[in-house]
């Protein structure tokens, strides 16, 4: 069994000066890593099934491998950094992230490309968590809540630039490296990471956690997957009766983990998750819309690449400049939540939450109108908007649900906080199994194609409206700072 006692760590500084901004520099740059491994895929699968000869199977598991084993050790990897030092995980976590970039960008064929990108998805699972809890417990008061807000941009920009940056990459063919590029351009910045971690990462731990939950993380991993996997796989083989009764295990087993969890914590265990977490109104509402805006952003990201190839006939390098647009409008939204962190905190997001909805109503009507025929400017310009609408959200939630979490949570907390994004991501791309490729099957184009993700929009302004209701739930702008 693992223990470990508390020694004294070095405190962590105030928030302000270089070495914050270091140290902010060092782990939003792993963020950007994670978030950018897990779309960038997409776009060079076609070339990764012409170099290597992978089958329709294993190009669903080139992304799929990934994203299971990073949802499968989120929550493990969050309190790991509680009880043995982030600094510590986070190195560990970046440097196994790194070595596995390395083997999918030398991998020469599907199958050790497969294991490669499930190793890279556990070493972010373990990664990913101390990015969150590290800012937690360096930053206080107003920088936090930029930082938190910093944080949002970075996770929401990464997902949304993806598939942009794989086709760029791809397309380049530096030194014939072609798809392999988009795995080894992670070395260089994973070694500056662990470099710059090293020297300027401060260490912290929670010093009332005593030992690793074995029977939890057993637990927690089993649920996950027996949630996940079905997710996953499920729409692609027309939801069998299998994909259905491994739900309903996965939930029993969920509930399970939550008993175990509860008995642990009253019998003065250090538990893998800090039940109260969810007295906190503000944490469970905030994860909550987590969720929800994991699978609005699956399902919309995925329909509409395929709403601009298939359905208008464009390349990925012809719409180039919508991705672009929706980049730029990220950022600007992802600023608005930072620079206005603390009076209108909940208001930021709430307000990048009606404007999607209302450019997405509008993008409705245009499809429905000119179908096929739709001006690329048409089809480009409202990605403005959506992307300032998305960088709003994802900016302003993380501040809102972890800005009042406790130092000694921080990890628990992070590791939930990313487990219902990457949850709600991997519901959304099954929903879209559902609710798109029923009516528009793989290999569908024109009017087929327009005409399914004309009714997607309505699903997915349904899903913006739950999550600005769940937003009620998050602390008003007098409350938000501690």
């Amino acid at each position: 069994m693992f223990t470990h006692t508390h020694t004294p760590t070095r405190p962590c500084p105030s928030g302000t000066g270089r070495s914050t901004t270091i140290i902010l520099a060092v782990v939003l740059i792993a963020e950007l890593m994670n978030a950018l491994d897990a779309s960038i895929v997409y776009t060079a699968l076609p070339l990764i099934q012409a170099d290597t000869g992978a089958s329709s199977a294993a190009m669903q598991w080139i992304p799929a491998a990934y994203a299971l084993t990073f949802a499968l050790g989120l929550i493990t990897g969050g309190r790991l950094g509680d009880l043995f030092g982030r600094k510590r995980v986070f190195l560990a976590g970046t440097a196994v992230f790194t070595l596995a970039s390395l083997l999918c960008g030398t991998a020469t064929g599907p199958q050790l490309l497969v294991a490669a990108r499930a190793l890279q998805g556990a070493g972010a699972a373990v990664m990913v968590p101390q990015v969150l809890a590290t800012i937690a417990v360096t930053f206080q008061g107003p920088s936090r809540a930029r930082a938190f807000g910093l944080y949002g941009m970075v996770m929401s920009l990464g997902g949304i630039l993806g598939p942009a940056l794989g086709a760029v990459l791809t397309a380049a063919d530096i030194a014939g490296l072609g798809w392999q590029l988009i795995f080894l351009i992670n070395l260089p910045i994973g070694l500056a990471t662990l470099a710059l971690g090293i020297r300027f990462l401060p260490e912290s731990r929670a010093p009332r956690a005593q030992r690793l939950d074995l029977v939890g993380v057993t637990l927690s991993a089993a649920a996950m997957l027996l949630i996940a996997y079905p997710l996953t796989v499920g729409g692609e083989a027309h939801w069998p009766a299998w994909s259905l009764v491994t739900l309903v295990a996965g939930a029993a087993v969920l509930a399970l983990f939550l008993v175990q969890q509860r008995a642990k914590t009253a019998r003065g265990g250090s538990a893998l998750v800090a039940l109260s977490l969810f007295k906190n109104r503000s944490f469970t509402g905030g994860l909550a819309a987590q969720l929800v805006f994991g699978l609005m952003l699956g399902v919309f990201l995925l329909t509409w690449v395929l709403f601009m190839q298939d359905g208008l006939g464009l390349s990925p390098w012809q719409f180039a400049p919508a991705n672009i647009a929706i980049s730029v409008g990220g950022m600007a939204g992802a600023m608005l939540a930072s620079k206005y962190a603390g009076r209108h905190q909940r208001r930021i997001p709430q307000a990048g939450t009606l404007l999607i909805a209302l450019t997405l109503l509008g993008y409705q009507l245009l499809i429905s109108s000119y179908g096929t025929h739709l001006p690329f400017a048409a089809a480009a310009a409202p990605m403005l908007l959506i992307g300032t609408g998305l960088g709003a959200i994802g900016a302003g939630l993380s501040g809102l649900t972890l800005t009042r979490i406790r130092h000694d949570d921080a990890g628990s907390a992070a590791g939930l906080f990313n487990t219902a994004m990457q949850l709600g991501t991997t519901l959304g791309l099954a929903t879209a199994s559902v609710i798109f490729f029923d009516h528009a099957p793989a290999g569908s184009h024109g009017t087929t194609v327009t005409t399914a993700f004309a009714g997607t929009i309505w699903y997915i302004v349904a899903a913006l409206g739950v999550m600005w209701a769940l937003m009620l739930t998050l602390p008003k702008p007098a409350t938000t700072l501690p």
